[in-house]
């Protein structure tokens, strides 16, 4: 498979095989057998945006996917800052391109775009679904929304206002509103 999984010690393995090695502490504060949600960026490009949502999936037991190329190294400074001492706490997922992510990929996914028509409060969201952000500069291929395009949502902004809105204060807003919906499994 091309996805490789960067686990609590920053050890990359494929993402087929076992997630061996977590401590033994794992089960309370370490990354999740069966997250409640999939966090996908394609190709994100500014670090600590990476960070900030990295951060939030320690936080909610999400699965942070990544899907290359990367504007940054994952080794990178700020990517590491923005996250603190969180990474322990969550699993990243590599995925060496879009496609290599579409064909390992199984759940329902959900696509996050301002050309999308429906409100993202208004998805049924289920345990195990992808949330799937694009880079920042121009959001998710339009191949992809063309592709699937029952699975589209967008956050609603004021007209003329801004052009978009942070890609981690997106992802922020979506994953609280689709854990909402899921009952905030595994939180307090």
């Amino acid at each position: 498979m091309s996805a490789r999984s960067v686990q609590p010690a920053q050890r990359i393995t494929n993402a087929g095989e076992p997630r061996s090695g977590l401590s033994s502490d794992a089960a309370d504060t370490g990354p999740s057998l069966h997250p409640p949600l999939h966090i996908v960026l394609v190709e994100p490009q500014i670090p600590p945006n990476t960070g900030n949502v990295a951060r939030l999936c320690a936080a909610t037991g999400c699965r942070l996917h990544l899907v290359e190329p990367l504007g940054f190294s994952i080794d990178d400074r700020e990517l590491k800052r923005a996250g603190l001492d969180y990474w322990g706490a969550l699993e990243v997922v590599l995925h060496r391109s879009l496609d290599a992510f579409a064909t390992a990929w199984e759940a329902p996914l959900w696509l996050f775009s301002t050309r999308a028509e429906p409100s993202y409060l208004e998805a049924p969201y289920a345990h195990g679904d992808g949330l799937v952000f694009g880079k920042e500069t121009a959001g998710l291929p339009q191949t992809l929304l063309e592709a699937m395009p029952d699975r589209g949502l967008r956050i609603p902004l004021r007209v003329g206002a801004v052009r978009s809105l942070n890609l981690s204060t997106c992802v922020g807003i979506a994953t609280y509103a689709a854990l909402a919906k899921l009952g905030f499994p595994g939180l307090a």
